[in-house]
């Protein structure tokens, strides 16, 4: 794994303050040296959690200029009745303990929905976070966002122009409930860069439709589905327009590495997924193959089983709603093709299972001669560790 780097302009702690069970971190404070320009993008579930819709209204309220996070895991703070008394009170400690404004302070929420949250577990647990804050603590905060991860996910990049570097660093969770549709994941990226909040929102709109949007475990839509971009404009740099698209790119590489990792850490999973869909009529008609493929059982089930059977990637791309035309269908696995022209291709079946038992899978579908549209998705297989873990989240 590559050595994480940080950016300049921000500071981060975490502590437990009682939410979970277990005795370890579940609440991490991200603050600014000053106030930075930001961009977020949200779930677009129905039901909504209520340190979403605050954020959002915080986000809109101060134009964008946003001083601090305070993240929760444990309690999704979501379909209770208290809900938004629990984020505002939260907001407000982490305000008047940085001597910032309300709106200038996101809050955010990951874990079980329909459980009342004490405010007192959080405003009680502000003035450590702010005491403990410190430039090296981001993996802290990467830590105690975690629900039923099995691991930290982070990613960073480096940019060198000739006045100094750019840095972009990222983190996120999820495990399960994942298939964003943003505009239980939730990911916050960094960057030093002087970036104006409209460019965030044009980079990061971008960015989620080729990683978290094309993301899914299990088709479920979160309640507290949050990616928020920040930066701090501490870097050294004068980034001319053909930089700020190169700054622009990197946060976009971030964003797909940390969607990469969710799906590597799916609930229960042994494999990553890579779905390409090329050669269709549209880029959206590429998408709703790959997504298709991506959330079906019978796939996923299949290459948990190191199965080569074409049929059912076949089959999810006919019911997506994408039109195409099945004669000149081709499908491989691990670059092993084995379906032409929608019919099989004589193949070492033998050895092509051996080569499904990798832990990274890559499945392709391509039409040939109709379209230049084009998509990638991220999934993971299904295994019984799957049904472990969510029959018994609650308890």
């Amino acid at each position: 794994m590559n050595e994480l780097k940080l950016p300049f302009g921000f500071r981060y702690a975490a502590t437990y303050a009682g939410i979970r069970r277990d005795e370890r971190d579940d609440v991490g404070l991200i603050a600014a040296d000053r106030p930075a320009n930001a961009a977020a993008v949200f779930t677009r579930n129905i039901v909504q959690a209520a340190p979403v819709q605050i954020a959002r209204d915080h986000l809109q309220s101060s134009g964008g200029k946003i001083s601090a996070i305070l993240v929760n895991a444990g309690n999704a703070n979501c379909a209770t009745r208290t809900g938004e008394q629990v984020a505002m009170a939260s907001c407000r400690a982490v305000a008047q303990h940085l001597k910032i404004r309300n709106e200038s302070v996101l809050p955010a929420s990951t874990g079980v929905i329909g459980v009342e949250l004490p405010p007192h577990l959080l405003t009680n647990a502000v003035p450590t976070l702010v005491e403990a804050l410190s430039p090296d603590g981001f993996e802290s905060v990467a830590r105690a966002i975690l629900t039923t991860d099995t691991r930290m996910k982070t990613a960073s990049e480096v940019l060198s122009f000739s006045d100094g570097t750019v840095t972009v660093a990222g983190m996120t969770k999820g495990s399960g409930m994942i298939q964003p549709n943003m505009a239980t994941t939730l990911g916050f990226v960094m960057t030093d860069a002087d970036l104006p909040v409209g460019f965030l929102r044009d980079t990061l709109t971008t960015g989620i439709a080729k990683s978290y949007n094309s993301l899914t475990v299990d088709g479920d839509t979160s309640t507290n589905d949050m990616v928020t971009l920040l930066a701090s404009g501490a870097a050294p740099c004068k980034l001319r327009t053909k930089d700020k698209r190169k700054v622009g790119d990197a946060i976009g590489r971030v964003l797909q590495s940390l969607a990469k990792q969710i799906a590597a850490d799916g609930e229960g999973a042994t494999k990553v997924v890579e779905i390409e869909a090329i050669g269709f009529r549209s880029d959206d008609d590429a998408r709703r193959i790959a997504r298709a493929i991506a959330n079906s059982p019978l796939v996923k089930t299949a290459v948990a089983g190191s199965d080569p059977n074409w049929g059912r990637i076949l089959a999810a791309a006919g019911y997506s709603g994408a039109s195409f035309n099945p004669d000149r269908i081709d499908i491989s696995f691990q670059d092993v093709l084995v379906c032409r022209n929608g019919l099989a291709v004589e193949l070492d079946e033998a050895a092509l299972k051996t080569k499904l038992d990798s832990h990274e899978i890559s499945i392709r579908i391509a039409q040939s001669g109709w379209g230049k549209g084009s998509a990638r998705f991220f999934t993971c297989d299904f295994t019984e560790g799957y049904i472990r873990i969510n029959g018994s989240y609650r308890t």
